[in-house]
């Protein structure tokens, strides 16, 4: 597994999962964004971390009963347990919001030991409890009902979907007002590096837009003069 290393991981909270997205498009990918996920809290800070996968299969009556929960070792209490600081949990719950993939005593703790984040193509119960922590949370809706009515936790950190996207662990999961995004581990410097060129391409695009500029041999930079004016701005700017 390969680590996100500290300036990658601050280059990626200072741009969109829009630019992102694009950056992936130039290189072929173009299945990973989550879909259908959501922050609990639109204003929180961007969220950076790499992929910790919990994946869940559908519960069966004989072997998810709220006993389970007493065996130290049960693969949901497990995973909350070994989350490594920096990372993201990412839930795979089939895209099935009928029962909850966690509450908020879990997220509590994942935040407590240093996890930023936890994904889930399910839903979160005490969801207005978790949209007030200290970490980036994405869910599809608000669900009530234990996990363990629809959900069985199966597997700690292998390969899953979530949101019909692809998830390694290890992945760099970003994650905005937009919604999360997961890059290949192998891509995360190039892509910050060159996501970060980008994002100050688009901040003097919106300048200039909002000051009456047409965006025809703009955006993209088809004019001459736009590059011109581009690296003016930029050293202005300091960008």
């Amino acid at each position: 597994m390969m680590s996100l290393s500290p300036e990658t991981r601050a280059k990626l909270k200072t741009v969109s999962t829009a630019t992102l997205t694009t950056a992936l498009f130039k290189r072929g990918f173009r299945n990973q964004f989550i879909q259908d996920v959501r922050p609990l809290n639109p204003n929180s800070e961007t969220m950076v971390g790499e992929a910790f996968t919990l994946r869940y299969i559908p519960s069966r009556e004989d072997l998810d009963p709220l006993s389970v929960f007493q065996d130290r070792a049960h693969p949901q209490r497990k995973a909350v347990e070994e989350c490594p600081p920096g990372a993201v949990m990412v839930i795979d719950s089939r895209k099935d919001a009928r029962a909850a993939s966690a509450g908020s005593i879990l997220v509590t703790r994942l935040m407590v030991r240093g996890a930023v984040g936890i994904v889930t193509d399910g839903g979160f119960r005490d969801s207005p409890e978790i949209a007030k922590l200290a970490i980036g949370a994405y869910h599809s809706r608000p669900s009530a009902p234990t996990n363990l009515t629809l959900h069985h936790a199966i597997d700690i950190n292998v390969p899953i979907g979530c949101g019909d996207a692809p998830v390694y662990p290890g992945d760099v999961i970003v994650g905005d007002g937009d919604g999360v995004v997961v890059i290949p581990a192998h891509l995360a410097d190039e892509l910050a590096a060159e996501a970060v060129e980008m994002t100050a391409f688009e901040d003097f695009v919106t300048e200039q837009v909002l000051a009456g500029r047409s965006i025809l041999g703009l955006y993209p930079a088809t004019d001459e003069q736009t590059k011109v004016d581009f690296a003016a701005w930029r050293s202005a700017n300091g960008r």
